[in-house]
């Protein structure tokens, strides 16, 4: 099941981080980036955090599942969705323990046989 635009509004409402928080939709399913950088999936229409010491730490007791087939565990925030500080500090803590992105390399122009 792919998930809802309308969980995807809902979770940025409740991190309320306004433009540093962005999502791209990737396969029916969303990464969510804080300052271009991946800090968690929305698959099914539940929220998962990237696996860091910042979940470990601030909410070691969140269930773990992998967010889509083949994947490791990760925690799962539902239950931390109406509370906007506490996912807005875990969403933040993550983000300070994830690498800056790779800058893209500029697309090469392909020629065109004649």
């Amino acid at each position: 099941m792919a998930t809802d635009p309308d969980f995807i509004d809902y979770v940025a409402e409740q991190i309320a981080l306004g433009d540093r928080l962005t999502h791209k939709k990737m396969f029916g399913e969303y990464a969510l980036y804080v300052d271009g950088k991946v800090v968690a999936f929305a698959c099914d229409n539940s929220l998962f955090i990237k696996p860091s010491d910042a979940a470990t730490s601030l909410m070691p007791g969140l269930p773990q599942r992998p967010p889509y087939p083949g994947a490791k565990d990760y925690p799962v925030a539902d239950e931390l969705l109406d509370d906007s500080d506490t996912i807005r500090q875990l969403v933040l803590a993550t983000a300070a323990l994830m690498p800056v992105p790779k800058p893209r390399k500029p697309a090469v122009p392909r020629s065109r046989g004649k």
